[in-house]
């Protein structure tokens, strides 16, 4: 048995209902679960069987996963009822079953909708508390190496597939302990470097989304992530971020950058981010975009150099040196609407350099 598929239990007890002339009772929740997990065992194990029961098991499959969805978020006709829906994720996992696990690694497989359908069921679970607990989160947390599929899922040449995997990673990085996971990988950190500058442009998008999350969301952990992985990360963040190529990835990542220093959590972070020539020559050279939503997402950054209290030399000697070029270039700064409270920064830090002579 593969690492990626543990031993699950085979076949749920589903009452078969007798044939009568009246409407058949629906399924319950539990029912469709089980049928689910049935189906995806069957399709997960039987690569060799004919196509056409192939076709047909897929197609089914299909239909319970929009049953499912249904249950978990109601119809024009309904609204969800919370102990259907307890049941149901009580059921999907229930333990040594690991029916998320078997609809990760099938979910290429899937023609669109059942893949949003899917998408949107795993996304759901992950809000539903049985017993005042996250179990989802409880399975992920005993099952880390589906992070690794999630993440690896953003290089799937289907678009549809890699924007689903994106959406389910997004939804379990939300818990910390999962954050923590991604963050301490330095391979995953590394790929999304790549990532963020995929030629298709709604995966990078994507992938823009889910990197902000892991960034942002969980204060303390990414402190200690960036105190503990500054040398390399930072490097890398300007040389394949904030100096690429790409126009949408240079803008993207001057303003998580900015959002990430100028965090308080992140004090220490910053203070060191600021004393450094080399940070404060990318900087310059993003205020000398043609952009100007990257000039003015760079500009973010840049006060903060010249606001330092602890400048170093090294930081004063570049600034007095370009001061002109520096002021020219702020004098042209502008916002398309009018902002008082930008207008005022700018003033404050040309008076903070000219202060420095």
């Amino acid at each position: 048995m593969s690492l990626l598929f543990p031993e699950v239990e085979v076949g749920c007890m589903v009452p078969k209902n007798m044939k009568s002339m009246f409407k058949p009772k629906p399924k319950t929740a539990v029912e469709i679960v089980c049928l689910t997990r049935d189906l995806l065992i069957f399709l997960n194990s039987n690569n060799s069987c004919r196509e056409a029961k192939r076709e047909e098991k897929v197609v089914e499959l299909s239909k319970h996963l929009r049953e499912l969805k249904c249950i978990l978020y109601g119809s024009t006709e309904s609204e969800p009822v919370p102990e259907a829906c307890a049941q149901l994720t009580n059921e999907f996992f229930k333990e040594n079953t690991h029916l998320l696990r078997l609809l990760i690694v099938f979910l290429p497989n899937l023609k669109l909708e059942a893949c949003k359908d899917a998408t949107q069921v795993v996304a759901n679970l992950q809000t539903q508390q049985v017993r005042s607990r996250l179990i989802a989160f409880d399975y992920l947390e005993a099952n880390k190496d589906l992070i690794d599929v999630l993440v690896s899922g953003y290089e799937d040449p289907d678009p549809v597939i890699a924007l689903a995997y994106g959406t389910m990673l997004r939804g379990c990085i939300r818990r910390q302990s999962i954050a923590r996971y991604v963050l301490e990988s330095e391979c995953h950190m590394k790929k999304f470097f790549e990532f963020l500058q995929l030629p298709n442009f709604e995966i990078a998008y994507d992938v823009s989304a889910t990197f902000k999350e892991l960034m942002t969301r969980h204060k303390s952990t990414v402190a200690e992530f960036l105190t503990n992985n500054y040398d390399w990360f930072l490097a890398d963040y300007n040389s394949k971020l904030l100096e690429s190529p790409i126009h949408i990835t240079r803008r993207q990542a001057v303003k998580l950058l900015r959002e990430v220093l100028c965090d308080r959590a992140n004090y220490m972070v910053m203070k060191r981010y600021v004393s450094s020539k080399d940070n404060l020559r990318t900087l310059m050279q993003l205020l000398r975009e043609t952009s100007m939503s990257i000039q003015i997402e760079a500009f973010g950054v840049f006060k903060l150099f010249v606001a330092n209290p602890d400048m170093p030399s090294a930081i004063v000697q570049i600034l007095l040196v370009n001061a002109n070029k520096i002021v020219r270039l702020l004098v042209d700064l502008d916002t398309e609407k009018q902002d008082d409270k930008f207008e005022g920064e700018k003033v404050r830090v040309v008076k903070q350099i000219a202060a420095l002579a």
